[in-house]
């Protein structure tokens, strides 16, 4: 006899979405006297992060002025790290939404 998921005693019940274990799952929560912190650490990375933006922003476009006569591979290399700067931006700007969806399970 074959046992599947249905037929295994250790398996949870598949008609209830609840685990056969209690485990605790509080929320988060910073602690006492670290909030104002918390939020001070997170909106100077943000902050830092769109400045960094801003300059690779410029440097793109100074290597693709100074590389347009007889360096084209300059102007290229700056046209390459433009993906990269733009997925920059998204995910600094987005970041809280990111890390909300991860956690939360994208419902």
């Amino acid at each position: 006899m074959r046992l599947t998921q249905f037929d295994d005693p250790f398996s949870p019940d598949p008609t209830t979405t609840q685990s056969p274990f209690s485990v605790p799952d509080p929320p988060p929560k910073a602690p006492p006297g670290l909030e104002a912190f918390g939020d001070f650490v997170v909106s100077s990375l943000k902050y830092f992060g769109i400045i960094a933006i801003v300059a690779g922003f410029a440097l793109i476009a100074i290597m693709m002025a100074l590389g347009r006569r007889n360096r084209s591979e300059w102007a290229a290399q700056g046209v390459l790290g433009l993906p990269y700067v733009i997925g920059a931006v998204l995910i600094v700007v987005g970041a809280g939404g990111i890390v909300q969806g991860l956690l939360t399970g994208w419902r």
